[in-house]
């Protein structure tokens, strides 16, 4: 089979005269034309599928043949903004009587392209970019129109989008910037600069692209096809121009008219090589400091420029001349990269005024490519000048130490001190003590010659040194002053004698050995012999040696107690008294005698007295610390107990009044308080003639303890006693508004309101007076102590059944007396 001007066939053959659900054979071939007009034929000596073999008879399954459909070639140019047909798609059975319908599917159906229904044209519908979509696949179909049953098979094909050149070329990794050493020779690849073109590269030169300079030469260069950028320029130099700007294009279709094109500005910095050395901008540095300048003082600052930067710029600065540079030194500020010139010696400007140096500068790195050792140093010079000022007065010494024995009298000479006035005036000096140093007066100093003095005897037990500041004072109108220190040192003498080292209480049990030894005992000496110490102990010499006990010195400034027998009981004898004489080994030698008690003990089987301690043959006593720490204890304890003691008999006696006021309130008629005494006259409203009603004097409740010291009471108590007397003896002759009686009860209730331990509810009912001549005499209670020993016959006032004064209550515990017995 041959088609011509067909850019797609399809043939499909069915069989015919078979009965029916027999097997269908389609076979469809497609062969695509690429070019109008090509002629699709089969192979030389090959037949169409379903035909014949040659040389054979046709076979009735393969007598007519389905032809394909046919459409023209479908290429497309990107960016036509024009719809336009592309291609035509027809069927083998479309007659051109519309019987046919032509459907488009696929990527772009009805959104891209369009299919005619009728004629099978397909056209564009809107602008197409190829960067954006480079192929479309779509499916074609040819359905009759009478039965909607496709006439052909279901075909799929691809429109593909031709390149135009609509893209310019594009920069990658913007900005750029860049650094190269100065100095570096020509052809030194700075960096390299990438563009892309998103045109097709195999389509024309779209996408061809080249590198050119616009800005920068004759310093850079760009390579035209790489876009490497290399120098072009010999010897730049950083500190005459340290960046550079280079605008680098590049353009498509190789550079041909027509074609877009780009820039980009790319920054190249030129970094630093050490090729300057330091320079000092003055040949001379002067600068003054004054003399009294201390050490460590910066004198000034000085500085070497450098072109170069960072490490290249780092210098060290010296001092070349050693003699007059041991008074100064010079070092460099990391952070400034200056010269700091210190001072390292006191100055003295009647010594000398001036001084002049030479000062070096260098680079601490040095690249030899570009500079020599000599150019990378400078040198300058340095003055310093030195300023006079009036200064104090300077000790000949910095310091003083002197030795004196605390045996010497009163005035010797303990040393002598001078200072001198450093200044040219040389001013007279006047010496002193700062008494701060010396609070207890122990010296005193010549103010003319700076000679000290011993003006206190001293005691080196009591201070074995004594620090003494002197001042040296200018006399002239400034009176500058300055000062020195003085360490005494004070000489032991053998003035203290030896003694024993604690109080011993030592023991020896009955029936000890002879020879045991039951104490050792150590001394102290107050003094410290230059030799060491030595202490020597013995007994008291006597005309008989002493039969029980002896001393044994073991030379090591401790001794024992030894017996002499072993006949110890308590029954003979239960303590013996034991002279100790401690000596020292001082010049002249001194001792002291202490005596030992020695008890005799009972002890028990493990070796222990029963009245407490160890009877072991090395006994040892408390000493001092532990006796003061249980004294203490036992001052505590007894001040606790006593304590709870006082609080207890408070609350019971505060217990007691409650008690009683309770009971009194329920006898009161009235309700009043239970601390107030009533009795009724005769005819008044409540009066019971019945002396036996009246509460006995045990059940009056007495007023809570007064707190004030007892010698008070007592003396309050006589005054009231010396004033109720002396009313009661003249209660006969004077009659009841008498002076004597009203001054007497206002001094009783001024004393009760300004008492801040009387009670406030207390009051006077009834006066002490009844009228002069009454046999029955005064109401008053002082004198009454007996209780009634009758009782009423009858109630009638005219003859009371018996005498009311023995049933008074006495007043005297309403004053505070308590259990006390008051007498008037």
């Amino acid at each position: 089979m041959e088609v011509r001007g067909a850019g797609l066939i399809i043939g499909a053959g069915i069989s015919r005269g078979e009965r029916p659900g027999r097997a269908l054979f389609v076979l469809v071939v497609t062969v695509l034309c690429l070019f109008p007009g090509c002629v699709c034929t089969w192979p030389p000596g090959s037949a169409p599928p379903g035909s014949a073999p040659p040389g054979s008879a046709p076979s009735a399954l393969y007598r007519r043949l389905r032809r394909g459909w046919i459409w023209k070639q479908l290429f497309v140019p990107e960016e036509d903004p024009t719809p336009r047909v592309i291609g035509q798609l027809k069927s083998d059975y479309d007659h051109g009587d519309s019987s046919v319908r032509y459907i488009l599917s696929g990527e772009g159906a009805g959104d891209a392209f369009q299919i005619d229904e009728f004629s099978g044209a397909i056209r564009t519908l809107r602008r197409l970019d190829r960067e954006a979509r480079a192929s479309y696949e779509l499916q074609a179909q040819a359905l009759s129109r009478a039965s909607g049953q496709p006439v052909e098979p279901q075909s799929q094909f691809i429109i593909q989008v031709q390149d135009v050149n609509d893209n310019a070329p594009r920069f990658l990794h913007e900005p750029y910037s860049y650094s190269v050493p100065e100095m570096c020779p020509p052809g030194t690849t700075v960096a390299q600069v990438t563009a892309e073109d998103a045109d097709d590269p195999l389509v024309g030169n779209n996408a061809k692209l080249i590198y050119s300079t616009l800005q920068g030469e004759p310093y850079f260069s760009v390579e035209p096809k790489t876009g490497i950028i290399v120098t072009s320029w010999p010897n730049m130099d950083r500190e005459a121009r340290e960046q550079y700007l280079v605008v680098v294009q590049v353009k498509d279709m190789l550079g041909q008219s027509g074609g877009f094109s780009s820039t980009t500005t790319v920054t190249i910095n030129l970094s630093d090589v050490n090729d300057n050395g330091p320079t000092f901008q003055h040949h001379q540095y002067t600068f003054a400091v004054p003399e009294n300048a201390a050490v460590g003082t910066t004198v000034g600052r000085i500085r070497a420029e450098d072109g170069d930067v960072g490490v290249n710029a780092r210098m060290n600065y010296s001092l070349q001349d050693l003699e007059e540079s041991a008074t100064f030194s010079i070092h460099t500020d990391p952070a400034t990269q200056e010269g700091v010139v210190l001072l390292v010696k006191p100055l003295d400007y009647e010594t000398k005024r001036r001084f002049a140096m030479t000062v070096e500068a260098a680079n601490v790195q040095v690249d030899l490519h570009f500079l020599s050792l000599e150019e990378s140093r400078d040198r300058t010079t340095l003055r310093v000048v030195v300023d006079d000022v009036d200064e104090p007065p300077v000790f000949l010494a910095p310091a003083y130490e002197w030795k004196i024995p605390e045996s010497a009298a009163v005035g010797i000479e303990v040393g002598s001190v001078s200072a001198r006035d450093a200044d040219t005036a040389s001013n007279p000096i006047r010496y002193s003590i700062d008494r701060g140093s010396d609070k207890g007066r122990a010296f005193r100093i010549d103010p003319s010659n700076g000679t000290l003095a011993l003006s206190k005897p001293l005691d080196r037990e009591a201070a074995e040194g004594h620090n003494v500041t002197l001042v040296a004072t200018e006399t002239k109108p400034g009176f500058l002053s300055s000062s020195v220190s003085v360490f005494i040192k004070v000489l032991d003498v053998n003035d203290n004698a030896p003694r024993l080292a604690a109080e011993y209480h030592p023991f020896i049990c009955e029936g000890t050995p002879a020879g045991e030894v039951i104490q050792t005992l150590s001394a102290v000496d107050a003094d410290a012999p230059l030799e060491g110490n030595q202490l020597y102990f013995s007994m008291v010499p006597e005309k008989h040696i002493n039969p029980n006990f002896t001393i044994r010195d073991n030379q090591d400034n401790t001794a024992g107690v030894v017996s002499r027998r072993s006949t110890f009981t308590r029954k003979d004898r239960s303590r013996y008294l034991l002279p100790v004489v401690v000596a020292d080994s001082g010049t002249p030698p001194l001792s002291s005698t202490s005596t030992l008690t020695v008890s005799v003990c009972s002890c028990q089987p493990d070796g222990r007295c029963p009245a407490g301690g160890s009877t072991r043959a090395l006994t040892l006593a408390l000493d001092t610390s532990h006796q003061i720490l249980l004294g203490a204890l036992l001052c505590l304890a007894l001040v606790a107990a006593l304590s709870i003691l006082t609080l207890l008999l408070r609350r019971q006696r505060r217990r007691k009044p409650k008690a009683g006021g309770a009971s009194e309130s329920k006898q009161s008629e009235s309700g009043l308080s239970q601390k107030v005494l009533r009795y009724t006259e005769p005819g008044s409203a409540g009066y019971n003639p019945d002396c036996s009603a009246l509460p006995p004097p045990t059940v009056a409740a007495p007023l809570r303890h007064h707190p004030r010291r007892k010698k008070e009471r007592r003396l309050r108590r006589a005054e009231v006693a010396a004033s109720i007397r002396m009313s009661l003896r003249q209660s006969h002759v004077i009659g009841p508004e008498d002076e004597v009686f009203r001054q007497f009860i206002l001094d009783r209730l001024d004393e009760a309101d300004r008492d801040p331990y009387a009670p406030p509810f207390d009051c006077l009912r009834i006066y002490a007076y009844e009228g002069s001549g009454s046999d029955t005499g005064s109401l008053s209670s002082l004198a009454s102590g007996a209780s009634c020993s009758g009782s009423a016959s009858g109630p009638g006032p005219e003859q009371p059944a018996c005498s009311p004064r023995p049933h008074l209550v006495q007043l005297t515990p309403w004053y505070g007396g308590g259990d006390e017995e008051t007498t008037f």
